[in-house]
């Protein structure tokens, strides 16, 4: 019997789109003689879908009707039970209607952005148990947040660039104080950004007040939590996908994408410079990154330890700054799950699509595997110990 993949894409976010891309990719390039798979789409909406016209993203078009040929599903939050049911019970002469639509020995998540990387649908995996490439809650909510992450690199003696953040409330409550700090911790040019988003939205830089004002009410529109990053101007972007877990990992060759303006836009990233959208892969972008051994060494170096320190899961990509005027590398931030999954950083490296596939199913069971062996309550009821619960403080009996 084949191992039965659920993949889980779409979802409650700006990336929304970017993820049915990525989804339909990872499924095409998963061996069907080994596997078989499960489409789960996740509506704008947040309700879930399952069928085969999930799987050609030419559907997608028409989401009325694509939805409608499908199934609306849902998984029970009980440990142990990883099958998918109808969320409405049909009418059948035999049979069950509410009886489960599919069983899911392993899950995929290519959610991308805000209610999918963050660790929201990543604590609906782990309520039901099932085995899950990819970070978890812990990992996933400290790489999608980029205040947190660099946080907690810096204590690791990670390079970041210097930044300032405050909340869309601390703004507009006070900002002459806020943009005194930027001004005198940073100076301009400075590039605004909402601490939890990815692909470039809302991403914007200002060279004086009062263009800060102008992108900083725009990050507000994504974001509560807001981050302003020193910028630095003659800079060169440089990218590596690292696979694994935290204790044993891999990295990827070195790409260094290709920007039109001076910020690698959403454009930039996904429509490649075409009129399609064929996801990350088709960005423009030098594979491998034309750069020194040492640096290239450097760089991988940084983008492992990036990944190690926030003990990620799976395959990530680490998105790295280097400023040509002084050689110096800092890490910009970490996509847990990135587009495409970076499915062509690794068949550079040597590793087919396919087989990237086999290899975040591998690392789902071994960490279950691994999880199993946890202690995660005890077998015994404090209730029937001696005394009752009368040694119980603040218990009260009658």
């Amino acid at each position: 019997m084949k191992t039965n993949i659920g993949v889980f894409f779409g979802g409650r976010s700006t990336e929304h789109e970017i993820s049915v891309i990525s989804a339909n990719q990872a499924m095409a390039a998963i061996d069907r003689e080994k596997y078989d798979v499960t489409p789960i789409y996740i509506s704008k909406e947040g309700k879930w879908y399952t069928g085969d016209k999930l799987t050609d993203v030419k559907n997608f078009r028409d989401l009325n009707a694509l939805t409608k040929d499908c199934r609306e599903v849902y998984m029970r939050p009980i440990f142990g039970d990883t099958n998918l049911y109808p969320a409405k019970a049909t009418k059948r002469f035999f049979g069950d209607g509410s009886a489960p639509v599919s069983h899911l020995d392993v899950a995929i998540p290519v959610l991308h952005g805000s209610n999918g990387e963050d660790g929201v649908f990543e604590g609906v995996l782990e309520s039901t148990g099932i085995p899950y490439a990819g970070c978890n809650v812990l990992a996933s909510a400290n790489g999608m947040d980029k205040i947190t992450m660099k946080m907690i690199l810096a204590s690791d003696g990670i390079p970041v660039v210097p930044y300032v953040w405050f909340t869309d409330k601390q703004w507009y409550n006070d900002r002459e104080t806020m943009t005194e700090r930027i001004e005198n911790t940073l100076g301009y040019p400075v590039i605004v950004k909402p601490a939890n988003l990815g692909s470039s939205v809302g991403i914007g830089r200002a060279g004086d007040r009062e263009t800060l004002y102008d992108k900083i009410a725009d990050a507000a529109r994504y974001s509560r939590r807001i981050i302003v990053e020193h910028m630095i101007d003659d800079l060169q972007e440089i990218n590596c996908s690292v696979l694994g877990d935290c204790d044993e990992y891999q990295t990827s060759v070195l790409e260094e994408p290709v920007k039109s303006g001076e910020i690698l836009s959403y454009t930039d990233k996904y429509m490649g410079g075409t009129k399609g959208s064929k996801g990350m892969q088709a960005a423009q972008k030098r594979i491998p990154a034309d750069l020194p051994e040492d640096m290239t060494a450097h760089i991988r170096n940084l983008a492992g330890e990036t990944f190690r320190v926030l003990s990620c899961h799976g395959v990530s990509r680490v998105d790295l700054i280097a400023d040509k005027s002084t050689g110096e590398v800092f890490v910009n931030e970490i996509n847990t799950i990135p587009g495409s999954l970076s499915f062509y950083l690794w068949e550079a490296t040597g590793l087919s699509f396919s087989g990237l596939m086999d290899r975040l199913v591998a690392l789902a069971l071994k960490r279950r595997r691994q999880e199993d062996e946890k202690t995660v309550s005890y077998d015994q009821n404090i209730f029937n110990l001696s005394g009752g619960v009368k040694g119980v403080k603040g218990a009260k009996t009658k």
